[in-house]
C-alpha cells in the first residue's frame, strides 16, 4: 500500500527562520522536505542551489525531495547528491537523454524521479516508468507560488495511475485543503504544498491539518 505523504516547499518558507520552520513541519506530519531549484532558463525565477540544498539538509531529519527545475540536470545531479537528496526529479523536458540521466542518478546512491509539466503527455515518460521511484506531475506551470491548479492535471493523473498502480505519484502546484482529496482521489499520493503551509502564521498546524486531510504520517527512515 502506498505511503501518503505531505512534501512542504520551503520555496515560501521565511529562510531567516528556516530551522524553525522545517521543525515545524517535522512537527506537523510532514514526510519529506520539497526543495524548489530554479535556474531563470527552464522556469522564470531563480532559487537556490545545492549549497543550500545542504544546509536544510543539516536543519532537519526529513529526507529531501529535490525538483530540479533547470536547464542540463545532467551537470548538477551529483552536487544535490552530495548536498544529501534522497530523491532527485528532473524533468522531461529538459535533457535528451532521459533513460541515461535517470541510470545516473540511481548509480549516485539517490532516488531516482521524472517530472513533466503540465502540457506535457504521460506518453514521453512511458518507457521510463520501471526505473522510476516516482513521476512528479506539475499541476501549474512551473516556476512560481501561488498558482492555481491545472484541473486536467488530474485526469494526467488518473491515467498515470491506471497505468502503473504501484509507483509513487506526486502532485506539485495549487494543492490547498479545499482540493487535496480530490489530488488523492485522482490518484496521488505525495502532494507538494507550499504557500498553503509556509504562507501561514502557524505552518505546523496547517501541516498537521494536511496530513490529517489525508491519513498521511512521517517517513522513518533517510537514506
Amino acid at each position: 500500500m502506498l505511503k501518503q505523504i505531505i512534501a512542504p516547499s520551503v520555496l515560501n518558507a521565511n529562510f531567516l527562520e528556516l530551522g524553525n520552520g522545517l521543525k515545524a513541519i517535522e512537527n506537523g506530519g510532514a514526510g519529506l522536505v520539497h526543495l524548489d531549484i530554479m535556474d531563470g532558463h527552464f522556469v522564470p525565477n531563480i532559487s537556490f542551489g545545492p549549497g543550500i540544498s545542504a544546509c536544510v539538509g543539516k536543519g532537519t531529519k526529513l529526507p529531501l525531495d529535490c525538483h530540479l527545475m533547470i536547464e542540463n540536470p545532467e551537470n548538477y545531479v551529483g552536487e544535490f547528491a552530495k548536498a544529501g537528496a534522497s530523491i532527485i526529479s528532473v524533468h522531461a523536458e529538459t535533457t535528451n537523454h532521459l533513460d541515461r540521466l535517470l541510470h545516473q542518478i540511481a548509480e549516485l546512491g539517490v532516488k531516482p524521479a521524472v517530472a513533466i509539466n503540465p502540457a506535457t503527455p504521460l506518453e514521453s515518460i512511458k518507457y521510463v516508468l520501471d526505473i522510476v521511484d516516482m513521476v512528479l506531475v506539475m499541476s501549474v506551470n512551473p516556476g512560481f507560488g501561488g498558482q492555481s491548479l491545472i484541473p486536467y492535471c488530474l485526469d494526467k493523473i488518473r491515467e498515470l495511475r491506471a497505468m502503473k498502480p504501484e509507483l509513487n505519484i506526486q502532485i506539485d502546484g495549487g494543492v490547498k485543503l479545499d482540493n487535496i482529496l480530490a489530488c488523492k482521489e485522482a490518484g496521488a499520493n505525495i502532494f507538494v504544498v507550499g504557500s498553503a503551509i509556509f504562507g501561514k502564521p502557524d505552518p505546523e498546524a496547517m501541516c498537521h491539518e494536511f496530513a490529517v486531510k489525508v491519513g498521511a504520517y512521517q517517513i522513518d527512515e533517510r537514506r
